[in-house]
């Protein structure tokens, strides 16, 4: 049992840092990786998520969820930035738990990145559709439902059938998508920095021309009285609201997946996770209060929120309408590329562990990219995302979200004691007060989400385990070194 928790040694991590193993090339400067967490932060948080929270958990105090979020990312964040200064080797809290906590740890930390990243890709793309939908609807392009809907739908009474067959747009977003990751990490980046740029400036054009039309009443009262349901509203509206809306903060974990890909990963990625972060809560708080005001959390449970509040507005910001759903699909197209990235290097660096399964290492020899797991990521994503509604998709990916940050948390306090002396390009202040204020307010999110999603966590961790103890173990490279070390 003992030998589950096998470590893998920092000096293995070092040595592969400075290699570079498996042929991946330095292409992403500080910006990029910036515009790579805003880029995959900025997207259905805003354009979907924010109505969803609003009208079911939080009312007006979505905004306090939003802080909420931003303070568990923020502490995690900053363990985040320590880890990625010292270890720069793609696979995120993967590799992080790996080198901390263990084997088995950090496979069922790897396994739950996977749920995030798949679902979360899956999840936006769903999202893009919509949009995608209601602005051809604008030029009077009507999409029949067979092709662009969900066959299926989920509510309270259980699984349904519709009419459709796929959700065509869906799969189309995450096709292009995956076929530009595999052409190279250098040309994404280039068109995320883009992406990025267009939809912050449609974000700030929201918040600039919306702040004349909020309505204070709107906001009375902020925090509504409680339905008697736990996370329905007042306080426990706020926690649930905030852990609805944490997948939203994955970017800046999507940063540390491309370590590899970094020109000067020890002072970039640390600045870049807390730059984007930073840039992303006070987008976040600003449209969530603007939306807010403009209209009245009880209207907000609608797929496309933002375009609802320009409507309201009537005819003084109708000019606005077409271009926030512009600014949404491009938004949510940068997400999809972002998570489909990150997902890809998670499958590249467990199977350059040995733990998943060889093909997984392949690297192609002219684009230089894991272009074996990002075919395999973008096919799976584009099946979920074709076949599953975004409701039952979204609720997945805040608990794997939460559950990673936790695990990083818990692993600063960790390698502080196993290894004090080792060179940090950054170190996370106040330990262990931080980590340990992180990993709780993270946990305390996680036990406000319905418990629908934990008995989907524990179905998906127990499918992980069979083929760790079936494939994995017996594979990993780790078990072969000679300076192998036990916990």
């Amino acid at each position: 049992m003992k030998d589950l928790f096998i470590t893998k040694p920092l000096s293995i991590l070092f040595k592969e840092s400075e290699l570079a193993e498996g042929g991946l090339k330095r292409h992403l400067s500080r910006m990029n990786l910036i515009f790579i967490g805003v880029g995959a932060v900025i997207g259905a948080g805003i354009f979907v998520i924010t109505g969803t929270a609003a009208a079911t958990h939080a009312g007006p105090s979505l905004t306090l969820s939003f802080a909420l979020s931003a303070i568990g990312c923020g502490l995690a964040g900053l363990c985040y930035a320590e880890f990625a200064s010292m270890i720069p080797i793609s696979g995120s809290a993967y590799t992080y738990s790996y080198a901390t906590m263990g084997e088995f740890i950090a496979w069922i930390i790897g396994w739950d990145l996977i749920l995030e990243y798949l679902f979360g890709a899956a999840t936006v793309a769903v999202g893009w559709s919509g949009y995608l939908i209601s602005l051809l609807e604008s030029f009077h392009i009507y999409l029949p439902a067979i092709i662009s809907q969900s066959p299926f739908s989920y509510d309270a009474t259980g699984w349904h059938t519709t009419d459709a067959l796929i959700n065509f747009p869906a799969v189309f977003i995450i096709a292009i998508m995956t076929s530009l990751l595999v052409i190279g990490i250098k040309q994404s980046a280039k068109l995320n920095n883009i992406i990025v740029l267009i939809k912050v400036a449609i974000i700030l054009l929201f918040i600039a021309f919306g702040i004349s039309y909020i309505q204070v009443e709107n906001w009375i009262p902020f925090i509504p009285e409680n339905t008697g349901k736990i996370g329905h509203f007042g306080i426990t509206g706020i926690f649930a609201g905030a852990g609805v809306i944490f997948f939203a903060y994955i970017g800046f974990d999507a940063i540390s997946t491309t370590s590899q890909e970094a020109l000067n990963p020890k002072k970039d990625l640390p600045i870049g996770i807390l730059v984007s972060l930073l840039i992303c809560t006070v987008l976040y708080i600003s449209v969530s209060l603007v939306l807010t005001g403009m209209v009245s959390y009880t209207e907000l449970n609608v797929p496309a929120p933002i375009a609802l509040a320009i409507d309201k507005a009537g005819a003084g910001l109708l000019w606005l309408n077409p271009i926030i759903k512009v600014g949404a699909i491009a938004g949510l197209s940068s997400v999809v590329l972002v998570l489909l990235m990150g997902q890809s290097r998670i499958f590249f660096t467990m199977a350059k562990d040995g733990l998943l399964w060889k093909n997984f290492t392949k690297v192609h020899p002219r684009f230089h990219t894991p272009h074996i797991t990002t075919i395999v990521t973008g096919s799976v994503a584009a099946f979920f995302a074709g076949i599953f509604p975004i409701g039952l998709l979204g609720e997945m990916v805040s608990i794997g979200t939460l559950l990673a940050f936790i695990i990083v948390c818990i692993g600063i306090i960790v390698l502080r004691k196993k290894n004090p002396d080792a060179p940090r390009g950054f170190k996370t202040p106040l330990v262990p007060l931080v980590p340990i204020a992180g990993a709780l307010v993270c946990l305390l999110e996680m036990c406000f989400l319905p418990l629908d999603t934990w008995l989907r966590l524990l179905g998906w961790m127990a499918i992980g385990l069979v083929i760790y103890f079936s494939y994995g173990i017996k594979n990993s490279h780790l078990r072969s070194y000679p300076d192998q070390t036990l916990n």
